[in-house]
């Protein structure tokens, strides 16, 4: 039992540890890739349908190979669940556009709590004070760390509630999916890859010329350009593979309370690699933001701990039931026969 335990800690910090180096390491490679004063690539959308290409063709090659199985999925969830993440990704990078930096950056703190909700009216899950506590101390923490300028307007504010609703919703789906089918994280990712390249390799040059003025066509690919979009697009099969087993191996909330350690490794390396500042102000954000994150692991292993003990006390008393219901059989039997058989001597 202890062993299973240890086996399944590993795999987690494992799958929370792929997750944050391959999302750290993307956000750098796309920095140097899309920045003016790298490769000015500057086609996000475009450059999200190859990372699911690429990722698609790595699930193909691995049904093909046997190292993974293909479970049923219907058609239409699979293709419900596409729009949904491809929307994700299209409110954001319009969000982007069209906000400060400050206010894309609360739009997206306040996934948190919108996914709270979320699971709270699709699944009726509620949360203990703790973790609620720990959630705001995260949100705060990051907010004080990054939020700077905060301007808004009327279709920047549209497009970040699109985002943030499509984006809590499809984190929502991804674990849904997987304990409704039974379905593996790779199995799962393996079949909406597909839809999600296509599409977004369709329709992501005109997103990307409505964003930015430049069609991809015009683009002038170098070696090092190439070089950095193949980088890009292999820490992508980490990314996307890591996101699917956090979210089936734990919840939507965690994967959002949790996955603010990717800002904070992203402002920290920030200012070791490309001379960001780092004030005193986004230090003391940052410390809270782990303070935050250490005490809601702390609240989801104690509710953890009182539901299993709640779960062990109802079976033992149905147990018990079981045992004092066929105690009171057994007894009723041994009268039935008592009485006969003192019938039967007074006859």
């Amino acid at each position: 039992m202890e062993d299973e335990k240890k086996s399944s800690a590993v795999s987690d910090v494992s799958a929370w540890a792929m997750n944050v180096i391959s999302s750290v390491g993307i956000i750098m490679a796309n920095k140097q890739l899309m920045s003016p004063s790298g490769y000015a690539f500057s086609f996000a959308t475009t450059l999200t349908g190859f990372h699911f290409a690429v990722t698609a063709l790595v699930g193909f090659v691995s049904n093909v190979s046997g190292y993974s199985a293909s479970k049923h999925v219907p058609l239409w969830e699979l293709l419900w669940f596409s729009v949904v993440a491809n929307m994700s990704i299209t409110g954001m990078n319009l969000s982007l556009m069209l906000n400060s930096v400050g206010f894309y950056q609360i739009s997206k703190l306040s996934m948190i709590p919108v996914v709270c909700v979320m699971e709270w009216v699709i699944h009726g899950k509620h949360y203990s004070r703790e973790v609620k506590m720990a959630v705001v101390v995260v949100v705060v923490g990051v907010g004080v760390c990054t939020v700077t300028d905060v301007k808004v307007n009327a279709k920047g504010f549209l497009c970040a509630c699109m985002a943030v609703l499509s984006t809590s919703l499809q984190q929502i789906t991804i674990g849904s999916l997987q304990k409704k089918y039974s379905i593996g994280s790779f199995e799962l990712l393996s079949k909406t890859a597909p839809i999600q390249a296509f599409s977004l390799l369709v329709l992501g040059p005109f997103i990307d010329y409505y964003l930015n003025g430049q069609f991809i066509m015009n683009y002038k690919l170098s070696s090092g350009a190439i070089l950095f979009i193949l980088l890009s697009c292999s820490l992508a099969v980490f990314c996307n593979v890591s996101q699917y087993l956090c979210i089936g191996r734990f919840s939507a909330v965690s994967f959002q309370v949790l996955g603010h350690m990717k800002t904070m490794c992203v402002l920290t390396l920030g200012w070791l690699l490309f001379d960001s500042q780092l004030t005193l102000k986004n230090i003391l954000g940052m410390a809270l933001a782990v303070l935050g994150m250490v005490v809601y692991s702390w609240a989801v292993e104690v509710e953890k701990q009182v539901n299993s003990s709640i779960i062990a006390h109802l079976k033992s008393k149905e147990s018990s039931t079981e045992e004092e219901i066929r105690l009171l059989k057994d007894g009723a039997e041994n009268t039935n026969v008592k009485d006969v058989e003192l019938g039967g001597s007074k006859s």
